[in-house]
């Protein structure tokens, strides 16, 4: 039985687990730990004060080898969890669920699995005393108290040392007195605003080929918007966070497939709307400091980006990023992933979601930076991920074995247990692929062999791998990513790609 078919083979019977002693006490205590998380924006002349982002821990006590577990506990306020454990080369598959309670009704929810599809990137990323082995991320949305419960029931024949929950509050950004919401316009890398709008839903120029919508003043009422336009020219890589671990970074190399030039007005757009800029000088730094020389291109010029989401417009903290940005030789691929979690958000919630991911990935896994190259949420909004240029081949930590040839595109929500992708999203996952794969000159409907960089449960270490120039994270790695629901309108994806106004022609 492939590693594949057995862990979704324990995913669909985790029903059946019976579970002794919940709620009992925890011999030893749970131990309770914070670290504030400072969110960009603060002191900048905003109308409103920030709450910064933090993450808290809290070890299970008792000593028990198969399971721990947590009785019904209260907490600081937090939005997204997880169960992290000391030593990042080992692999759990057992069962973990956990219960919160909502801050806002007091009502507690039903049990809920974590998933372990999370793995520590193959490259010196995990060198670090810092990375831990985890579970998928769980939004949860605002809750101020948890119960958990970790059993070893699968290959493993006890609970990893170290074990503990990670709870992480996104903080909210604060309200700017202007309307720039950090879109990045066709070209252009990092925007040096101040967030915009306090928990509201950054409205960029949609990115779908068909009729989207775009939310506003943080509900789900939308209004059609056409697609930006703009033209080519030539610009230097974005920059990234400081390094403080190594010598200073090369200079970037000259790029030739990136392009800044003034963004034209959309005659389309309404009177009034939000206009996204971009407020960096050319040339000029937006981050700490300068990346490693990404590899300088060949591709030929691209078409027009889809709009997309600065880190500055979701509200990333850039001095959390440990180390420059590393650069692929080309992207060969797109992989599709979903964050799993909740489809109950709203849009207005996708910024804060996307701080948590990061906050998690950074500081539980212990990872450089956040995972995936791009995020899109359910109303086709597309958001910049890993920092160092959208425009440039930023290697990510998204598909174990093949981060070295692809970029990852992460779907808001959970597509394995219920979760139907909108159509504004399907396209805008197309667009974004069309674009990205289309700077390298691949087309998004053809095959590509690729060699697995590490034994990915699909795939042994050197082994040679035929897949989609758009695939699924399970067709790379023994996990049910991006869930069955979304996986099977992978080739709708493709299609709409091949359509895409942002594909290479």
């Amino acid at each position: 039985m492939s590693p594949r078919r057995s862990r979704a083979r324990r995913t669909l019977g985790r029903s059946r687990t019976t579970w002794l002693a919940v709620g009992a006490t925890v011999l030893g205590g749970a131990g309770l730990a914070t670290v504030a998380v400072a969110v960009p924006g603060e002191g900048r002349g905003t109308e409103d004060t920030a709450r910064p982002a933090s993450a808290q821990t809290m070890a299970f006590g008792g000593t028990g080898r198969t399971k721990r577990t947590l009785p019904r506990t209260e907490t600081k306020t937090f939005s997204l969890i997880g169960i992290s454990w000391a030593d990042h080369t080992t692999r759990f598959d057992g069962t973990a669920q956990i219960r919160t309670r909502s801050a806002g009704t007091g009502e507690w929810t039903d049990w809920r699995d974590l998933d372990f599809d999370t793995v520590a990137p193959e490259t010196d990323e995990t060198s670090s005393v810092d990375t831990r082995g985890a579970s998928e991320p769980l939004w949860a949305g605002p809750s101020d108290a948890v119960e958990a419960r970790v059993l070893a029931d699968g290959e493993q024949t006890a609970v990893p040392e170290g074990l503990r929950l990670d709870l992480i509050d996104p903080g909210t950004t604060p309200k700017s007195k202007g309307k720039d919401n950090g879109a990045l316009k066709p070209g252009k890398t990092t925007a040096t605003t101040a967030p915009a709008g306090s928990e509201e839903a950054p409205a960029p120029v949609p990115s779908t080929s068909s009729p989207a919508t775009v939310p506003s003043d943080g509900d789900d009422t939308a209004t059609p918007s056409a697609p930006a336009e703009s033209t080519a020219g030539t610009t230097e890589p974005a920059a990234s966070p400081t390094d403080t671990a190594s010598a200073e970074p090369s200079a970037p190399a000259e790029s030739t497939t990136s392009a800044e030039s003034p963004t034209p007005v959309d005659p389309t757009t309404p009177a009034g709307s939000p206009t996204p800029t971009d407020t960096a000088a050319p040339g000029q730094s937006t981050s700490p400091a300068e990346p490693s020389a990404p590899a300088e291109s060949t591709a030929p010029a691209g078409p027009a980006s889809p709009t997309i989401v600065s880190r500055a417009g979701w509200g990333a903290d850039e001095s959390l990023v440990k180390e420059p940005a590393e650069y692929l030789t080309k992207v060969e691929a797109a992989f599709v992933h979903h964050t799993a979690g909740t489809n109950d958000y709203t849009c207005a919630d996708s910024p804060a979601i996307i701080r948590a991911i990061f906050v998690y990935h950074v500081q539980t896994n212990g990872w450089n930076d956040v995972g995936y190259n791009f995020f899109v949420d359910k109303c086709s909004t597309v958001f910049e991920g890993r920092a160092g240029g959208v425009d440039e081949r930023v290697r990510g930590a998204h598909t174990y074995g093949f981060n070295g040839v692809s970029s990852g595109i992460s779907l808001l929500g959970d597509y394995e247990n219920g979760g139907t992708p909108t159509p504004e999203a399907l396209s805008a996952i197309a667009d974004v692929a069309a674009w990205k794969l289309g700077l390298d000159g691949v087309d998004p409907q053809a095959q590509v062999t690729l060699t697995a960089a590490g034994d990915t449960g699909v795939y042994k270490t050197g082994e040679k791998a035929t897949l989609y120039t758009i695939s699924g994270h399970r067709d790379g790695y023994a996990t049910l990513c991006p869930g069955q629901v979304l996986y099977d309108r992978l080739p709708d994806i493709r299609t709409r790609a091949a359509a895409s106004p942002y594909a290479a022609k």
